[in-house]
């Protein structure tokens, strides 16, 4: 029986970094995916993987990054990276947290992020207050929020949703998991998760609903 859902944050509460990745390449002539593929070289080690562990700063990131392009022929401005994470909510995913913690299911956040200057997540960092609140608001809603920066392993390493199980005082047989990333899910699934690879909102909560036995489309 399922007894807990586990969301991933950007790409699944919030529209996918990808999308915003996408749009900086197009405005500065870099061929689609540049970003992404950056970060997928050496995913444990690279300079992305260091930021979400808090092994290195956003400035040492930056340098990092920089190295990394440049390496592989692209010349990026690490510095211009970090803001495209920030993603916008998705109110129907939202909404269907709502419904689900108030059916009795657990909810918890697995998500790597970075640790910004004032020491928020990077989740609900922003110059905009309105935003700010309202990530903070939706952050609120889950039993449980696990994050890369403050424990200092990220997904996909098995520690991180060991975590997440052990603080939600359940098995990973009893769970389900939303990531939009392949790489994230394999490892939960392996340990006997349910897991959902989030490709868009509708396609993921109509398999949801059908996991949990709940109405969560409008």
């Amino acid at each position: 029986m399922i007894s807990a859902v586990l969301f991933d944050f950007g790409g699944v509460i919030l529209s996918s970094p990808f999308e915003a990745f996408n749009v900086y390449e197009s405005e500065i002539g870099l061929p689609l995916d540049t970003i992404r593929r950056l970060n997928a070289t050496n995913p444990d080690d690279n300079a992305w993987a260091k930021l979400e562990r808090s092994d290195v700063n956003a400035d040492e990131f930056a340098v990092l990054f920089e190295a990394e392009a440049l390496a592989a022929g692209f010349e990026i401005d690490g510095h211009a990276i970090l803001p495209l994470i920030a993603g916008e909510l998705r109110p129907v995913m939202v909404e269907a947290l709502r419904t689900i913690g108030a059916a009795g299911f657990k909810t918890a956040c697995l998500t790597n992020n970075f640790r910004s200057h004032d020491d928020r997540g990077s989740g609900v960092d922003s110059d905009n207050p309105e935003r700010a609140a309202a990530l903070r608001s939706v952050m609120t809603m889950f039993d449980l929020v696990v994050e890369s920066s403050r424990v200092g392993i990220r997904k996909p390493e098995v520690g991180f949703y060991e975590i997440a199980l052990r603080e939600l005082g359940i098995t990973a047989s009893e769970a389900v998991f939303l990531d939009d990333l392949g790489i994230n899910l394999k490892p939960a699934k392996a340990m006997g998760m349910q897991t959902i690879k989030v490709l868009h909102p509708t396609q993921a909560l109509t398999e949801l609903e059908q996991i949990l036995g709940l109405s969560l489309l409008p």
